[in-house]
């Protein structure tokens, strides 16, 4: 049973949707970069990162077999750098075991890294027509506002069954226009905030705004509080001024972006005597920490850091090595200021780069 609001949604859709480059035609790899690109990411933020992608990726093939530190610059900015690293991943199998041709069934689709079941609605959908659900947040909101719903959407049996509803109220024909309305009414018109009821294509079939109570849908159950993070990190120079910079192991937060190398402050612990303890533990070198260089403030999904950057002067290697060690690194190297620009970097390091550029500038 398509739900009550399709055809006025569609209609809709039809006549007010959103010129996007990745809907401008139905290469499966154009939607699936794009779908993966717009989670926890802003439609507008999006559009220029995905034409550059493609750019540099334009086929499943050559994003494959591109060099990873390339496709994290090309992601630099979009955060969630999992999202990048998995692409290169799932699009190795689908050249090994697919040929190069994007699979059209949800199972099969499913069985690629970083695919979920919301993703491989999407692309099913869009891609292939085929009758695949989608519920994301914008969904949900919809969703939660139409039934005037007072459930938890945090909660698992609220999430199933709003699944469930979401597969019953898939229309017959047009799965993957159908799907796109749903996500951009929520984007645009059933906002989080202040949603503009008054013109939107199905308020007929909407019990909140009947009973006045959108702003209350969706309820969420109160979130914990965000734990707060000190870490420090160096800058430290070799006798050509260049600046030592380390590249992040590929399974963590972060992975196979570059820093300045440091790390987070243990209970009780100064900070100076932390970034020592960092860079003993993970480049096997020395250094005279100096004065504090600048403080960055950075908030991630669950949590939030305080990064505090010194300037350090290098003592050399620690017994028996002669240079530093990729002991809890992936990699290192010494790189002159212009330089940093070539490799990829986290939002707080980036903030770094731009004090060392604007002080740089204040000297000529």
């Amino acid at each position: 049973m398509a739900a009550p609001f399709a055809d006025e949604l569609l209609t809709w859709y039809r006549e007010a949707r959103a010129d996007l480059p990745w809907r401008r035609d139905a290469n499966p790899y154009h939607v699936w970069l794009a779908e993966v690109m717009l989670q926890q990411t802003q439609v507008e933020t999006v559009i220029p990162y995905f034409k550059r992608f493609l750019q540099a990726c334009p086929t499943i093939e050559a994003l494959g077999a591109a060099p990873l530190d390339d496709l994290l610059k090309l992601w630099e900015g979009l955060g969630y750098y999992s999202r990048a690293r998995n692409l290169q991943r799932a699009a190795r199998l689908i050249v090994s075991e697919h040929g190069g041709v994007m699979p059209a069934d949800v199972d099969e689709l499913l069985k690629l890294p970083g695919i979920g079941r919301y993703t491989a609605g999407a692309i099913a959908s869009i891609a292939f027509g085929q009758p695949a659900p989608v519920l994301d947040g914008n969904v949900i909101r919809v969703f939660a506002r139409v039934l005037d719903l007072d459930e938890d959407i945090g909660q698992s049996e609220t999430r199933k069954m709003l699944w469930r509803l979401a597969e019953r109220w898939l229309p017959a024909a047009d799965c993957g226009d159908y799907n796109q309305a749903l996500m951009e009414l929520g984007q645009r018109v059933c906002r989080p905030r202040n949603p503009s009821c008054s013109v939107c294509p199905i308020r007929a079939h909407c019990r909140a705004r009947s009973a006045g109570t959108q702003a209350l849908r969706p309820r969420r159950s109160k979130r914990a509080p965000i734990p707060h993070y000190d870490v420090t990190a160096g800058l430290i120079r070799d006798e050509r001024g260049r600046l030592l910079i380390a590249q992040r192991p590929l399974d963590g937060l972060l992975g196979g972006l570059w820093e300045f190398p440091g790390g987070k402050v243990e209970e009780g612990e100064r900070l100076a005597d932390c970034l020592t303890r960092e860079l003993r533990e993970e480049l096997a070198i020395d250094v005279a920490v100096g004065a504090r260089f600048t403080v960055v403030d950075h908030a991630f999904t669950h949590f939030k850091i305080t990064l505090h950057a010194f300037d350090c002067a290098y003592l050399g290697p620690l017994p028996p090595y002669s240079q530093p060690q990729a002991l809890g690194v992936r990699d290192w190297i010494w790189v002159g200021e212009a330089q940093l620009a070539d490799y990829s970097f986290g939002k707080a390091d980036r903030q770094v780069i731009a004090e060392l550029a604007r002080r740089r500038e204040m000297l000529l």
